[in-house]
């Protein structure tokens, strides 16, 4: 098997492709041949020695938590019947996402249809699931003026869409003319470049007397700030991280001059709700094959690992970023 190694922290030189042994899976497990790996930000930062969800990981390693292919091998435990079929998984602390193989236990698999296509549904397992708990959180309706930031990325793609879905007036706020262009095809009927000072006052402008009533922010800092100030009294706004690599400044005494509320739709959130995060990773799965959801992925070779750490960080990609094998 090929997989991305890295034996030091540092930057995306790390990641380099090595062959290593086949795996073989333990008991409860299968072997997944895998035809998609997703690559997220926190990956980017586990790369240069930041402590994520799980801690700091040990060296050396294979980065990446979320695959999707085919099962080709099963412990002697496991229901023979498994081989063949499509699935897609998050590997959670295990992580070893960028390889040609990857092993996990049965009961974290979630089978799609043989249609679907592999880098899709892994858009699914993370980023899919992430944007169905935003979502839950701004319980949004079709009488919502919705600014999305971020609107061309993965969550941001979904969030989009779903909302335009719901009939909701949706800002779709980014930068760059290639992706206010993805947002506006997506449903987005306002967009602004926040790469362009005076990006709130287009906004204003286009929305007249009309008043942002949600927003989805996963940027924070200065962005994340003005979408706030965008916010009409009564509205809200949904946080989901802070890409820009600081929160958005905030004090209490600012939810009451605005007459708005704040809530995190992350971290604790999404593992308290009824069957956790892998039951929203099914009906995020379940909206890929229904047709509800078409996310936008941005395909890297396993090989170019770097490359795809390189670009999603310095915002050159769109949609989920995925690496194929």
């Amino acid at each position: 098997m090929h997989a991305i190694r890295q034996h030091q922290f540092g930057g995306p030189d790390q990641l380099v492709l090595e062959e290593l042994p086949d795996l073989v899976p333990a008991a409860g497990q299968v072997r997944i041949a895998v035809q998609a790996a997703g690559v997220h930000l926190l990956d980017t930062m586990l790369r240069d020695g930041e402590a994520g969800p799980f801690g700091v990981p040990e060296l050396p390693m294979t980065p990446g938590r979320e695959a999707a292919g085919t099962v080709d091998v099963v412990a002697a435990d496991v229901d023979p019947t498994w081989v063949g079929r499509h699935v897609v998984v998050h590997l959670g602390a295990a992580s070893g996402g960028y390889a040609s193989q990857v092993v996990a236990s049965v009961g974290t698999l979630i089978p799609f249809l043989d249609a679907v296509d592999a880098a899709e549904a892994v858009a699914m397992i993370g980023t899919g699931r992430t944007a169905l708990g935003v979502l839950e959180e701004a319980d949004l309706d079709a009488n919502d003026v919705v600014l999305v930031t971020a609107a061309a990325g993965g969550l941001g793609t979904l969030l989009v869409q779903a909302a335009a879905g719901l009939g909701c007036t949706v800002v779709g706020v980014a930068g760059g003319d290639a992706k206010l262009d993805l947002a506006r095809s997506l449903g987005a009927s306002i967009v602004a470049d926040y790469l362009v000072d005076g990006w709130a006052d287009v906004v204003r402008t286009v929305l007249g007397e009309r008043r942002v009533t949600v927003a989805l922010d996963g940027v924070g800092g200065t962005i994340g700030r003005t979408a706030f100030e965008l916010i009409g009294p009564g509205g809200r706004m949904v946080l989901f991280g802070y890409s820009s690599g600081a929160p958005m400044p905030l004090e209490a005494a600012d939810l009451f001059a605005r007459g708005v509320s704040v809530s995190a739709a992350i971290g604790p959130r999404l593992f308290a709700r009824p069957g956790g995060i892998q039951r929203l990773a099914e009906l995020a799965v379940e909206r890929l094959e229904a047709g509800v959801w078409s996310p936008v992925v941005d395909r890297f070779p396993l090989a170019d690992a770097a490359d795809a750490h390189r670009a999603l960080t310095g915002r050159r990609t769109t949609g989920k970023v995925v690496l194929i094998p």
